[in-house]
């Protein structure tokens, strides 16, 4: 399922669903543990996980980029800022497992855009696999379909 992706004052948000049929402290260890955290986005590390903690994003040439943790609820919720926009993870507890939702406010749209929703998407279905003990097949031909349909979907939007 695509992301919804809103209008908002400031820009955009883009919002993601997942239901997984884990706990809330088991999806939150992958979001939050460096060791889990690098099975799904292995350029990302965190340093220092608290509010006013820090992220760091490895740019592959190595410099690295900081991320400020801005909010953070244990087994709840964890946003950073990512470059002007920002990431936020929230999880919900069900009677199966939980709910994540991932929001991302985005600034301004760019030809970036899609590419960063498509990675999102992509990520979350890894995490998902991962917990199921599974694999996804290929990431970057799965990365690829969902690139096309955000980029039609960014296309799409009302001119602001």
């Amino acid at each position: 399922m695509l992301a919804v992706i809103e209008q908002v004052e400031n820009g955009y948000t883009a919002r993601f669903e997942r239901h997984l049929k884990h706990s809330i402290e088991k999806v939150w260890a992958s979001l939050t543990e460096n060791d889990n955290l690098a099975k799904w986005f292995s350029e990302l590390r965190i340093d220092d996980l608290r509010e006013g903690g820090m992220i760091k994003f490895d740019m592959q040439d190595g410099t690295f980029e900081e991320m400020e943790i801005i909010e953070l609820k244990l087994f709840s919720v964890l946003e950073y800022t990512w470059g002007e926009d920002r990431v936020r993870f929230e999880l919900y507890p069900q009677t199966d497992g939980c709910r994540l939702v991932l929001l991302e406010k985005i600034n301004k749209m760019t030809d970036h855009t899609p590419r960063d929703l498509a990675g999102w998407h992509v990520c979350l279905d890894v995490i998902s696999a991962l917990l199921d003990d599974m694999t996804l097949e290929s990431r970057e031909n799965e990365w690829k379909i969902w690139h096309q349909r955000y980029s039609q979907l960014i296309e799409n939007l009302p001119e602001k």
